[in-house]
């Protein structure tokens, strides 16, 4: 079965890297035409808009901090410009933080993860789905993380907002779905990105957190991505309101398959 986004227009938030990239490149070679958002890496967006469009795509970058509701506004309303409207969003953008336990953290630096994962989250979603509704018709999916389940020490905030975007999904799909209208979306467990580089380049982090997952190996960008596409074409067009964790297992408590 092949997959086809021919001319939907996709924005993907984050995309100047890791996931975000891949996602962005995939939709492109389905068909769809990308908006590449990013907050600082520009050479980064750049270069992903390259690989879409040398790859025969369509794909514009565009600025935006998504923790700042006037700019996200701003990007919304270039994105209209260029496609009138806009079909697909990918919430990709978002930060784990530093790590530091929950009394050690600045109140400062764990709003700031909350303001980029979730309050953003809710920003880009809001931005589309007054687009959408009217429109009868659209995608959201949000990259969450296994977090939203798995407790993480040291990451209080991070596991807040993905567990936050959980149920704020579930709740933006079931007010949306009587409109046309899906919300859904993508957990990864561990994949291999630039950000993660210093855990699955040296030998022992990454034997230990192989030890965490059933599948023994950590996931690849390409995976997310592929996943990600066919989510939001008609083949997942019966899927709304749900979460689908791509973990290599990681959710099935591998600890206990040696006994209790």
């Amino acid at each position: 079965m092949e997959i086809q986004l021919t001319g939907k227009r996709v924005l993907v938030t984050g995309s100047s890297s890791g996931i975000g990239a891949a996602i962005a490149e995939h939709m492109g070679a389905a068909g769809a035409r990308v908006a590449v958002n990013y907050r600082s890496s520009e050479e980064g967006a750049e270069d992903t808009v390259k690989k879409i469009v040398d790859a025969g795509g369509e794909a514009f970058k565009v600025q935006a901090d998504i923790s700042d509701a006037t700019a996200v506004e701003k990007m919304f309303a270039e994105i209209d410009h260029r496609w009138g409207g806009i079909d697909v969003l990918i919430n990709n953008a978002g930060i784990d933080g530093e790590r530091l336990k929950s009394w050690e953290i600045e109140a400062r630096d764990w709003k700031n993860v909350i303001d980029i994962n979730l309050v953003g989250t809710f920003y880009c979603s809001q931005q589309a789905l007054k687009r959408m509704v009217p429109a009868e018709s659209g995608v959201i999916l949000n990259i969450s993380s296994v977090h939203e389940e798995i407790a993480w020490s040291g990451h209080s905030a991070y596991t807040a907002s993905k567990a936050g975007i959980s149920m704020m999904m579930k709740t933006m799909a079931q007010e949306a779905s009587p409109h046309g209208v899906r919300v859904l979306a993508v957990a990864p467990g561990a994949i291999r990105t630039p950000i993660n580089k210093d855990v699955w380049s040296d030998p022992e982090r990454l034997k230990d957190l192989k030890s965490k997952i059933p599948m023994n190996r950590i996931g690849e960008t390409d995976e997310v991505a592929r996943l990600v596409v066919v989510l939001v074409s008609e083949v997942g067009s019966y899927v709304t309101g749900e979460t689908i964790f791509i973990d290599g297992g990681m959710t099935d408590y591998p600890g206990f398959a040696h006994g209790g």
